[in-house]
C-alpha cells in the first residue's frame, strides 16, 4: 500500500483507515508494506503489529509559490526508491490510496507486473461542488483521472464516492468497487469511568467550508433559549478557521461556541464522552468516517443528509439526518436530542448494533481482499 497519509505523521481519516486496514490485513496472516513519507521523528523503516512501514525522506528544494503538484510528483521519487529496501519481495497487488503517491504506485505496479488497486478517499470535483476550478484543482483533477484510467480496480468507501467517480472520470461501473470505511470501536468506546452526558454539542474535522461548520454556528445560535445550558465545541483546524470565527462572531454565539483547534485522537474520544449530541454540517462528505467514530463513542448523532452520511445512517434509525446547510432544521434535532434523553438512548443503541453487523475491521478486510481476487482474476 501507498498513502500519503500515516500515523504518527497524519491521524486525519485517510491515515486511520490506511493503518486499520493494513493492520487487519496482517492479522489475518497476509504480508504487508505500507511506503509513505517520513514526518521528522520517525523511523524509516519499521514494523508495528505486523505492517511494515517504510517511509521516505521528501524534504526537497520546491519552487516558491503553489506547486502542490509539482511537490507531490517530485516526492514520489523517493517513495517509489524505498523498492529497494524490499530485495527480492515481490507483491501480488500495489494499492494506493489518493492522488498524492499516483506516480509511484504506477512505477511500483508496472515494475512488479502486478495489477494496480486505487482508493479514492475523494476527489477535487467532489470538493469543489462538482466543478473544477482552474489551477490546482485541475491539475489534480488530471491526476485523479490519469491514475484511474491506469488502475485495474478502483475501490470507494460509499455509493456517492462510486457516483463522483464513474461520472467524473467516465469509468465503466465494472472497474469500480464498493468497499465501506471501517470502525474501531474498542478504541473509540467510552469506558466505566466515563463522565455523564452534558448539554454539548461537539463537532469535529477539517475547518473548510464545506464541512459546514459555519451551519452549526448558526443552528446553535436559534437554541440559546430553546436548550439549557447548551454549549458547542468545534475540533480541528484548516483555510477556513478565520471565517468561521468571524460567523460565530456575527452569530452572537462567542459564548456558546469554541474552536477548540487541533485535539489529539484521546483528548477527542473523552470529549466525545461527554458530548449529548454530536453535529456532522458537511455540505460534502464522501464517506461519513466522522459518524462511524461517534457512533462508537456512543454519542447521538444529528448529521447532514449528503454522501457518505446518508449512506451510512438513512434507514437505521442510528442517526438522525437534515437537510445539508439549514439551520433550522440542524436547530430542530439538536434539539430533540438534548432535551431528550430517550431519543439519545435509542440513538446509541441502534448505532452499536449497525458498528458491529457491518464496520467492524474484520469485516472490511474480507470485503478488500474480495476486491483484490476481483482484480486478480481480470
Amino acid at each position: 500500500m501507498l498513502s500519503w497519509e500515516y500515523p504518527p505523521g497524519a491521524v486525519g481519516g485517510t491515515a486511520a483507515h490506511v493503518v486499520d486496514l493494513a493492520r487487519s490485513l496482517a492479522r489475518t496472516g497476509h504480508d504487508v508494506v505500507v511506503l509513505t513519507v517520513q514526518p521528522a521523528g520517525t523511523a524509516s523503516d519499521e514494523t508495528v503489529e505486523g505492517v511494515r512501514v517504510l517511509r521516505a525522506s521528501v524534504e526537497l528544494p520546491w519552487l516558491p509559490g503553489d506547486n502542490t503538484v509539482a511537490q507531490a510528483a517530485s516526492a514520489n521519487h523517493q517513495i517509489a526508491k524505498l523498492r529497494r529496501l524490499l530485495g527480492d519481495w515481490r507483491p501480488d497487488i500495489v494499492h494506493a490510496h489518493d492522488w498524492k503517491v499516483a506516480w509511484a504506485a504506477d512505477t511500483l505496479a508496472d515494475l512488479g507486473r502486478v495489477p494496480l488497486v486505487v482508493t479514492f478517499h475523494g476527489t477535487e470535483r467532489g470538493r469543489h461542488g462538482g466543478e473544477v476550478p482552474p489551477g490546482t484543482p485541475s491539475a489534480i483533477n488530471s491526476v485523479e483521472a490519469w491514475i484511474a484510467y491506469r488502475s485495474t480496480g478502483i475501490i470507494c468507501l460509499s455509493d456517492f464516492m462510486a457516483e463522483q467517480v464513474i461520472d467524473g472520470f467516465e469509468l465503466p461501473p465494472s472497474q469500480v468497487i464498493r468497499v465501506p470505511n471501517g470502525m474501531s470501536v474498542e478504541r473509540w468506546a467510552p469506558d466505566q469511568s466515563a463522565p455523564a452526558r452534558e448539554q454539548l454539542v461537539v463537532a469535529w474535522g477539517r475547518v473548510a467550508y464545506e464541512k459546514g461548520f459555519q451551519v452549526l454556528a448558526g443552528a446553535i445560535g436559534r437554541l440559546r433559549h430553546r436548550v439549557p445550558g447548551i454549549r458547542c465545541v468545534i475540533a480541528g483546524r484548516g483555510p477556513y478557521l478565520a471565517e468561521l470565527q468571524l460567523q460565530i462572531d456575527v452569530e452572537g454565539v462567542g459564548d456558546l461556541v469554541h474552536l477548540a483547534g487541533f485535539m489529539p485522537g484521546h483528548e477527542l474520544r473523552r470529549l466525545l464522552h461527554r458530548a449529548g449530541c454530536v453535529a456532522i454540517p458537511s455540505l460534502y462528505e464522501p464517506y461519513g468516517f466522522v459518524a462511524l467514530e461517534a457512533m462508537a463513542a456512543g454519542a447521538p448523532i444529528v448529521a447532514a443528509r449528503t454522501g457518505g452520511l446518508s449512506e451510512i445512517i438513512a434507514g437505521t434509525n442510528a442517526g438522525l439526518l437534515f437537510s445539508p446547510g439549514n439551520r433550522e432544521e440542524l436547530a430542530d434535532l439538536i434539539a430533540e436530542v438534548l432535551n431528550s434523553p430517550e431519543n439519545g438512548g435509542r440513538l446509541q443503541f441502534e448505532a452499536g448494533e449497525l458498528l458491529r453487523e457491518h464496520y467492524s475491521w474484520g469485516a472490511v478486510a474480507r470485503q478488500t481482499l474480495s476486491a483484490y481476487h476481483q482484480v486478480l482474476a481480470r
